[in-house]
């Protein structure tokens, strides 16, 4: 597995990897009608840009194939974490966090933050995080139920 930096033309990559993973591994988590309203923020080709061009935007590569990615905003925030479907339980998560805390620490921030989805949060509390609060999201008029969570450098 290589690491490199996000470019334009990775973005339906990751893209399609957003839609296939929230889709796959997050359905015991959250019902069909979350899901849409959580994947519809993949429209927003703005937002996805503006992730490509001002965050630290970490790729996990295999034989050319995207497996994970993770952005660091703002020295201190994670806002996009994910594993595509086929890739989970491998360690790459564990490594993507790595390189975002390296990252964050080279940055000289003491506290990582990011808002974490109910699937995701075992995962981040077995690495050290801890919830701040709970936190009720409307999408779409759905709600989505997320985590503040944060960890010290």
């Amino acid at each position: 597995m290589d690491f490199r930096k996000a470019t334009i033309s990775d973005l339906s990559e990751m893209q399609e990897l957003y839609i296939a993973t929230i889709q796959s591994v997050c359905k015991n988590d959250y019902n069909t009608e979350q899901i849409e309203a959580w994947i519809y923020g993949v429209n927003n080709k703005e937002r996805w840009i503006d992730v490509i061009e001002t965050q630290f935007v970490l790729l996990a590569v295999i034989e050319d194939k995207i497996v994970g990615y993770g952005t660091l905003k703002d020295a201190n925030y994670i806002d996009f974490f994910y594993v595509h479907k086929d890739f989970q339980r491998k360690g790459i998560a564990d490594k993507i966090l790595a390189e975002l805390e390296l990252e964050a620490k080279k940055q000289h921030s003491k506290i990582i933050t990011s808002d974490i989805s109910i699937t995701a949060r075992p995962y981040f509390e077995k690495k050290g995080f801890v919830v701040k609060t709970e936190q009720k999201n409307i999408r779409l008029g759905v709600e989505l139920i997320n985590y503040k969570m944060e960890k010290e450098l």
